[in-house]
């Protein structure tokens, strides 16, 4: 894998729209959810009890598909920036992961390397 590419989840065309899709990487649990020109990862633990959003694999929307949804207790997030709308978090938000889009594929944003003092 080229360092500077980032790492690849997947292909836009395989996220429905409006969709969503979870992904196991060694870091842990994230997902990306898409609507129209929304296109948007986070971190797939609640803010409020530290536990995954959905209860069935991909199912990260309500069943209007506008709102991202925690399955445990009803919280309704924003796509946009992951804000919590309604529920026990109210005001709290999602934790965001960088991605990009090139040439028809989603990747991780690419991490510049830490630097240690010598």
């Amino acid at each position: 894998m080229n360092e500077t590419a980032g790492r690849l989840l997947c292909r836009l065309a395989e996220i429905p729209d409006p969709g969503s899709r979870g992904f196991e990487l060694e870091e842990g649990a994230i997902f990306l959810v898409r609507r129209g020109a929304v296109l948007a990862a986070y971190v797939n633990s609640c803010p409020h009890t530290g536990g995954p959003l959905d209860w069935v694999e991909d199912q990260f929307l309500d069943l209007e598909r506008k709102r991202i949804l925690c399955a445990t207790h009803g919280a309704l997030f924003r796509l946009e920036d992951g804000q919590c709308l309604a529920g026990p978090c109210k005001g709290r938000g999602l934790t965001p992961v960088a991605i990009t889009v090139a040439e028809g594929e989603v990747r991780l944003a690419p991490t510049k390397p830490r630097t240690y003092p010598q």
